[in-house]
């Protein structure tokens, strides 16, 4: 299994930022005695000519190893090893491309610092440069990370985006190589059925699927569609089992037209397919689809849910303030934080268990959407 982590065939090793050779130079000089406690350190303008890199390069360097508590820097006086040698409490960093695009992974966040397991650890959130694409700041993330030695990462893998793949098997062969254990939140990088050597703590996105189906049905749907715009993770696909299982298990057609993969705001697309299939129901594979594809039914004039019923999954803030309150699966955020921080200090402690994928139960939260009464 390892070796489908480890990049693509033919795929050309790229060579070692220079910001990262200052830092495990000054690191290894520092450790090996070279400059003790309390030394003063090369100037900027020596590293500079002895790495051949600009300045910006090396101010890079230093504020990691500053970060770390390797080194101090004092104005006016330059840069000294640590006195008090660098910070023994041990730093988890997070991979999170999707962080601030969308809400799911920020109360995950606040999960992990709130749990009981994260005291007597920090977490490092990195820094990216503004306006860059999420494959790119995965990449610089996992740079700084591995420069800084911390003792483990947290990483949601990349979705959408041409290079998503390619970038998600970067990033964790180059933690393997740097020996950093790594904790995937949310989804696997492979297509089931291949399974990565990695644990894996979200949501059970195929009774999420489930649960809203069979909800749907119960309102009396008779034609329930699955909506999912194109290149979703692996997580949505998860929900389409989910949600074939419950048509199956009610006695419906397992028609594979049922499955939409569009645009949301694609209205000719949308409106052609609900009356071609006669459609009553969408579950969507997400509150933010589901909310693209209520203002495009409500541009066309349907209503819901007396027309068409919507459904989401997820229980975003903005779910119940959408111009029809949306019936969702709230997801227990804060507790697969709690979770992930516990998996990945067993995951230190026992390095040589098997991966593990570590499953919650969300929980329904009935609104107008739907056609029900509020439970």
């Amino acid at each position: 299994m390892a070796s489908e982590e480890e990049g693509l065939p033919g795929a050309v090793k790229r060579p070692q930022p220079k910001y990262l050779q200052i830092i495990d130079s000054l690191r290894e000089n520092i450790e090996g005695g070279r400059y003790r406690n309390g030394a003063r350190l090369p100037s900027e303008a020596e590293l500079m000519r002895r790495f051949g890199v600009s300045r910006m390069t090396v101010v890079k360097a230093m504020q990691h190893l500053q970060q770390e508590g390797v080194l101090v820097r004092r104005a006016g006086s330059g840069t000294y090893a640590s006195e008090a040698g660098p910070h023994q409490k041990p730093v988890f960093g997070l991979i999170i491309p999707d962080l601030g695009r969308t809400e799911i992974f920020e109360p995950i966040c606040q999960g992990m610092a709130a749990s009981p397991n994260a005291s007597g650890h920090s977490l490092s959130w990195g820094h990216s440069a503004g306006g860059e694409s999420k494959e790119d700041e995965a990449e610089h993330l996992c740079e700084q990370y591995i420069a800084q030695r911390v003792s483990g990462v947290f990483f949601a893998p990349v979705e959408f985006g041409a290079r998503r793949e390619q970038v998600n098997r970067r990033v964790l062969k180059s933690l393997r190589t740097a020996r950093i254990p790594v904790v995937l939140l949310d989804r696997c990088v492979l297509e089931y059925p291949a399974r990565s050597d990695y644990d894996i703590v979200g949501l059970d996105n195929r009774r999420a699927g489930y649960v809203m189906t069979d909800h749907l049905i119960r309102q009396g749907a008779q034609r329930v569609a699955f909506f999912a715009v194109e290149g979703s993770a692996e997580t949505v696909d998860d929900r389409i089992v989910g949600y074939r299982e419950a048509l199956y298990a009610a006695g419906m057609p397992l028609d594979p037209e049922m499955i939409l993969r569009a645009d949301p705001a694609d209205a000719a697309t949308l409106s052609t397919r609900i009356a071609a299939k006669k459609i009553d129901a969408l579950l969507c594979a997400n509150d933010l689809t589901a909310a693209h594809v209520m203002r495009t039914l409500l541009g066309l004039g349907l209503r819901i849910p007396s027309d068409i019923r919507v459904a989401g999954i997820d229980d975003v803030r903005y779910a119940e303030l959408l111009p029809v309150p949306l019936t969702t699966l709230h997801q227990p955020c804060r507790d697969i934080g709690a979770t992930a921080i516990a998996t990945m200090l067993d995951r230190i402690s026992n390095p040589h268990l098997p991966a593990r994928s570590v499953l919650l139960n969300g929980s329904l939260v009935v609104r107008e959407s739907c056609g029900a009464k509020k439970l």
